[in-house]
């Protein structure tokens, strides 16, 4: 695939946006790691904290860890066959999945790395356009084929035409 693609993410989300000849593609891929659980049971008033509440500091920062290279593997999965790839977004994600393109050897794709707040997905998507500089066939005359996820109240779905990742592993939709 000749595109250029954007990612937003932190741990918990990316959004995925491809331009190419035909347009652009949005997809969203999901992170299944869980915030850190609070330990219960640290208060004077509720009693001494048990070490069976919650398991080890190193045992949580091993699992984290495993999920989100899990999570990073599934949007490198997305990004693989991109020309060149803008990386932004809040955090500490974004270097993490620098780090992971680069041990895959795929560095030397990444275009800029940049700092961003939260974004919608019509704010992400005119970031990678304005940033790759509507180079794509069909963009210049003004035709957009901005694809926008359909959205449900907990959860989202890709059209047929996208991707989305939950995780467990790649889905096409098409």
């Amino acid at each position: 695939m000749n595109a250029q693609m954007g990612v937003w993410l932190d741990h918990r989300k990316a959004i995925v946006v491809a331009i190419t000849g035909q347009g652009e593609e949005i997809g969203l891929v999901i992170s299944q790691v869980e915030k850190q659980r609070r330990r219960s049971g640290d208060s004077p008033l509720k009693g001494s904290y048990e070490s069976r509440q919650v398991p080890a500091d190193d045992i949580r920062q091993r699992a984290f860890t495993s999920h989100l290279n899990i999570y990073y593997d599934a949007v490198i999965a997305c990004i693989r066959e991109a020309e060149s790839i803008l990386i932004f977004g809040p955090g500490e994600a974004k270097t993490e999945l620098k780090e992971r393109l680069e041990k895959h050897k795929l560095g030397e794709r990444i275009a800029a790395i940049e700092t961003a707040d939260k974004m919608t997905d019509r704010q992400i998507t005119a970031k990678v356009r304005a940033y790759f500089g509507e180079q794509t066939n069909g963009q210049e005359s003004g035709q957009h084929s901005h694809r926008r996820p359909d959205k449900l109240k907990h959860n989202r779905t890709m059209p047929s035409n996208s991707f989305t990742h939950n995780g467990n592993g790649y889905h096409d939709n098409n």
